[in-house]
């Protein structure tokens, strides 16, 4: 059975991978995260030890443990979520930001340069990065493709884009087999309360304050994490060596309008009168440098690999805020902090 390295599994959208990957049932998945303050073992916990899902605490910024992890278990994809990721945090301080993204991605690249050195196979070092690295778009530019040129605005943005850069190396250098994903911003289960979507529905449950930055007109092109998770699988089954795949749901919207979104969903399930939680909205100061659009156009990974958004944010958002309001314990755990001893009740006092 093959095998598989994927990073930043106790993450949002590491964690649906994980969770739609065992499913399928066909590779080991050997699942690698540092469980820093974003990673939650709990989203995948069901899985651990049941099947074909081990789970390994540990740093990819580690050169020592990820090459035992290669030479031990002979992988043949590797599939790279963990990152540094909350665009805020990477304006308050670059440094885990160049850290993680930049120095642990060329880590794992050259692990899996060496491993598969000498190996015959059909590996695949799969880097899961962000429309970002392109910048911003102004209201009249056609969305973004795999053509567009590299603009990142904030310390995050440059980082990934950094990653990027060497992933495309590695490959034109030493024939690393290798493929670029640069998704639009992700919406579902299982995401970390600072993300706009789960803040904004916690919130309106919990009768808190609504802050949108500046006007809230900034519009972000918005993708199911299971459509997200189902383009990856479709890139490690049939996509291109060497290629770059744009991944969007072809869905535009303003924060301000997800935001009013949200808090009409909000009202409905918890019997308020309509425009009860609207009252919670706050326009804040703008984040520094802050993008103005994002939109992507998935036509190259459609044309080619037969992908197509199965979700529209329309008929997802009202599951999606339900799914929250059914699983309050779990955002509850992490607001309070005490999803941080999980790992330690389970498997014991972290390293």
């Amino acid at each position: 059975m093959s095998a598989w390295l994927i990073t930043g599994a106790a993450g949002f959208i590491g964690a649906n991978f994980v969770r739609l990957a065992a499913a399928e049932g066909n590779a080991r998945l050997v699942v690698l995260d540092a469980l820093t303050y974003a990673g939650n073992l709990e989203n995948i916990s069901e899985l651990i030890g049941n099947g074909n899902v081990e789970f390994c605490r540990g740093d990819i910024c580690d050169a020592g443990l990820v090459s035992e992890l290669f030479a031990k278990h002979r992988f043949d994809r590797v599939v790279h979520f963990a990152a540094e990721s909350h665009v805020d945090r990477s304006i308050l301080g670059a440094g885990p930001f160049i850290r993680t993204n930049v120095e642990g991605t060329a880590v794992l690249l050259d692990a899996a340069r060496l491993s598969w050195r000498d190996r015959a196979g059909a590996h695949l070092f799969l880097h899961v990065s962000t429309d970002e690295v392109f910048g911003s778009l102004a209201p009249e530019d056609p969305p973004f493709t795999e053509q567009s040129p590299y603009r990142p605005n904030s310390p995050y943005s440059a980082s990934k884009a950094a990653a990027d850069h060497l992933v495309r190396a590695w490959q034109h250098t030493y024939g690393l087999p290798a493929i670029i994903s640069n998704c639009s911003n992700n919406y579902g289960p299982w995401q970390f309360p600072e993300k706009l979507i789960p803040l904004m529905i916690l919130n309106a449950f919990d009768g808190r304050e609504l802050p949108v930055y500046g006007d809230g007109l900034q519009v972000r092109d918005w993708l199911h994490v299971e459509d997200h998770c189902r383009a990856l699988l479709a890139m490690l089954a049939g996509g291109r060596v060497g290629a770059t795949y744009v991944v969007g749901g072809a869905c535009e919207r303003t924060n301000i309008d997800i935001v009013r979104g949200i808090v009409r969903e909000v009202d409905q399930l918890r019997g308020r009168p309509p425009g009860t939680s609207a009252k919670l909205i706050r326009h804040v100061a703008d984040r520094p440098g802050h993008d103005r659009r994002y939109a992507m156009n998935a036509a190259a990974l459609q044309r080619e690999l037969g992908w197509r958004p199965l979700h529209s944010l329309d008929t997802a958002l009202p599951v999606v805020v339900r799914w929250y309001w059914e699983n309050r314990a779990w955002a509850e755990r992490i607001r309070s902090g005490a999803y941080i001893d999980y790992y330690e009740q389970q498997y014991g006092a972290r390293a």
